[in-house]
């Protein structure tokens, strides 16, 4: 099987329940805050509180003289801690898990490294706010939640041990360019966003570079991609290829809608949504297929079952 839900084929001995409800929660929510940033961008609040630990020089909470953009900012920052706390859980529970073979260094590793990544997360979304919304700062924010996502769909395919397909070169360079190409295009969406007239606040600076150009560009890494999870779809049959493309088909229906209409926020928050969706689908496509090289014995370690 290779979608993100599946039975455990391993024996799992303690605190194997805990951590499936850790790694899910992790994509969940790291999904969320990319949504809700997107509201922060999207309603001109990024300056809402306008400096960072604090809201405000004399305050670490937003107050009504900030007004319906400072609440708004605020109430994202607060999100922040949800995600930690929800992080710290996974982990522990990766501390705790044990399955048939004993302790699992990936797993903790996995964990860790999304436990870390909330507080880098926190202070690169305070970088952003000290530049004034600097757009490529914004963009590696951006693209550093998009990191948290793919590692919680690893950690869910590992603890949930989901078989990777046997698959020969031709299939996984296939999935790799695949995986690639979404990354491009996610960070070109950077780029687009950047350039575009949702800045955040009506006094940040942009990019500089052609809307219409950029987007253009942008639009050929979708192309690309498409073409990529088409050919995989046909080689593989399998769900995962097929959860992608059906991803990437409305995401791009919705870009280019997004476009000819200029830009509605309720579209483009749709699209920040579908970028995450597409980042969690294409990982799950790249960890379904395995070399064909690797042993029979070998195959559950691939799987997660190590």
């Amino acid at each position: 099987m290779d979608v993100l839900t599946a039975r455990p084929t391993a024996p799992l001995v303690r605190g194997a329940r805990a951590l499936r409800i850790g790694a899910v929660a992790s994509l969940v929510a790291n999904i969320g805050i990319v949504v809700t940033g997107g509201v922060v961008r999207l309603t001109s609040s990024g300056m809402g509180c306008p400096t960072w630990p604090r809201c405000t020089d004399d305050s670490y909470v937003s107050h009504p003289e900030l007004g319906v953009h400072g609440a708004i900012e605020f109430g994202n920052r607060l999100l922040t801690f949800v995600l930690v706390a929800i992080a710290l859980l996974t982990f522990v529970a990766a501390l705790r898990y044990r399955d048939g073979q004993g302790k699992r260094r990936d797993l903790r590793w996995l964990a860790a490294g999304l436990a870390l990544g909330i507080p880098a997360q926190a202070v690169i979304g305070g970088i952003s706010v000290w530049t004034q919304l600097n757009p490529f700062v914004v963009a590696l924010h951006f693209i550093v939640s998009m990191i948290l996502i793919a590692m919680s769909v690893w950690l869910i395919r590992k603890v949930w041990s989901v078989p990777a397909r046997p698959a020969g070169r031709p299939v996984r360079t296939l999935s790799t360019v695949t995986f690639i190409a979404i990354w491009a295009a996610v960070w070109l969406g950077t780029v687009v966003t950047g350039s575009g007239p949702h800045s955040g606040d009506q006094y940040s600076i942009r990019t500089g570079f052609d809307p219409a150009l950029v987007s253009h560009v942008h639009a050929a890494a979708v192309y690309v991609a498409i073409g990529a999870t088409i050919g995989c779809v046909w080689l593989l049959r399998t769900r995962a290829a097929i959860l992608l493309l059906v991803v990437e088909l409305v995401q791009a229906a919705i870009g280019l809608t997004q476009y000819h209409l200029g830009l509605p926020v309720v579209l483009v928050g749709l699209h920040l949504l579908g970028a995450a969706l597409a980042v969690a689908a294409a990982t799950n496509l790249l960890l379904s297929v395995r070399s064909t090289a690797v042993p029979a014995n070998d195959s559950a370690e691939l799987a997660g079952v190590d």
